[in-house]
């Protein structure tokens, strides 16, 4: 079966690279895809959020299964766009109904979700430009840091963690009044604070059935210590060291299975990956949010621990066939860390000669924002390579990590160099 992968990062090379080993997978593409994409699949230049585009290429290149990279699309209903279409009847697409993207796509949304089905979350309000005073009067009761989320999708940059009452105050109006995310922000969920430690969960339904992918955490910030600005990710490990059996047990029973039972009650069609965004207070975890796709750069260290046929499992997520599936990963450590432009995640520039890259050996180089030019690859995104190691602990794993990033260079190239500091 053809394979189309929508998005250009590193996860959907990632997913190019694990497809590419199945034998059930006959030819890959990408759209737009990027210059790593490029050496194992055919890059179509297409923007993900062209759906027309997006069905003649489906058409033109006998497409079987869609898969869906980042969470725009799905938010903006492709799966939907693709079962109306008679001429794409049978055409498998992983990747949930916009109904379920609404998870991802709207915070407000998510956490009524999770409210309904007694799911652990943080305590919230949400407002909007009408019930601005009453937002103010809200924050004023609760005791800081205060916490601040756009309602839409704001590309990991709409929430705002504040010590100032007056301060969070006068962002709650920009965010409702000026539109400081545009319409992302025409609805602000207010949180308290939870404070703890981060891990992702990943799990893969077909509606019905569901299997666990290993869980990962991530390194958001661009500052070692987790210090700075947010970014879309600088590295990320798997197993998570603290996730003992009793936790892990607790996730289960009080996060992923309520959410796919309420998924089931509230009649919201699920084909594909939920991202369980989670913190760990105490010994207790509670969700953070829901992503309806799979985390970047956490795809870097999922899909490498996975031994099972991906293709495998996807086509029977496709086919709602998931319960007669068995997912098994290896023991070893995975660690990813992430190469980004100078400047990143403010301004930087693209187009830098990236050299090195024929030197790679002893971990997996996964390209995000980097494109062909010609004999050369050069950068053009603000996360550029993610280079995974694999090793039978996390020192060993980070070991090979840093040795492949130690022969890359590029102007201006930057990565943390405490990925699992906190662990």
């Amino acid at each position: 079966m053809n394979v189309l992968i929508l998005g250009g990062g590193g996860r959907e090379h990632t997913f190019c690279w694990k497809l590419g080993q199945s034998p059930l997978c006959t030819e890959i593409f990408v759209a737009p895809g990027n210059a790593g994409t490029q050496q194992k699949a055919t890059n179509l230049p297409i923007d993900p959020m062209n759906f027309e585009a997006v069905r003649q290429a489906i058409l033109t290149h006998n497409i079987g299964m869609l898969v869906v990279g980042p969470e725009a699309p799905l938010v903006a209903g492709i799966h939907d766009f693709i079962k109306a279409d008679k001429a794409l009847e049978g055409v498998l697409v992983i990747g949930p109904e916009k109904l379920a993207a609404t998870l991802e796509g709207s915070k407000e949304f998510a956490k009524e979700f999770m409210q309904r089905h007694q799911i652990p979350t943080a305590k919230y309000a949400s407002f909007t430009a009408a019930t601005l005073e009453d937002g103010k009067t809200f924050l004023a009761a609760m005791s800081a840091p205060y916490v601040l989320k756009a309602d839409g999708l704001a590309a990991g940059k709409g929430v705002l963690i504040i010590e100032d009452l007056s301060e969070a105050q006068a962002e709650l109006e920009s965010m409702l009044v000026n539109e400081k995310f545009g319409t992302a922000s025409q609805t602000v969920v207010i949180e308290e604070f939870l404070s703890g430690i981060e891990l992702s969960a990943f799990v893969l339904t077909d509606g019905k059935a569901a299997v666990n992918l290993p869980m990962a955490k991530d390194y958001k910030r661009i500052g070692e210590g987790d210090t700075g600005l947010n970014t879309g990710g600088m590295g990320a490990v798997s197993p998570v060291p603290f996730v003992t059996p009793e936790f892990e047990k607790k996730i289960q029973d009080r996060i992923i299975t309520p959410t796919l039972e309420g998924l089931q009650k509230d009649k919201i069609p699920f084909q594909g990956f939920i991202f369980i965004g989670l913190i760990k207070v105490g010994e207790d975890p509670f969700v953070i949010e829901y992503n309806v796709r799979m985390g970047d750069p956490e795809t870097e260290v999922v899909l490498p621990r996975i031994e099972s046929d991906l293709m495998e499992l996807l086509l029977a997520t496709g086919k709602q066939t998931l319960q007669s599936q068995h997912l098994s990963f290896d023991e070893q450590v995975a660690t990813t860390v992430m190469a980004v432009s100078g400047g990143y995640p403010e301004a930087y520039e693209k187009g830098k000669e990236i050299t090195g890259l024929e030197a790679i050996e002893n971990s997996l180089l996964f390209h995000a924002g980097t494109q062909q030019e010609g004999s050369r690859v050069v950068t053009s995104g603000g996360r550029v390579l993610s280079s995974t190691g694999k090793g039978s602990t996390m020192e060993s794993a980070l070991a090979k990590s840093y040795a492949t990033l130690s022969k890359l260079d590029f102007e201006g190239m930057n990565y943390r160099k405490d990925i699992g500091f906190d662990l």
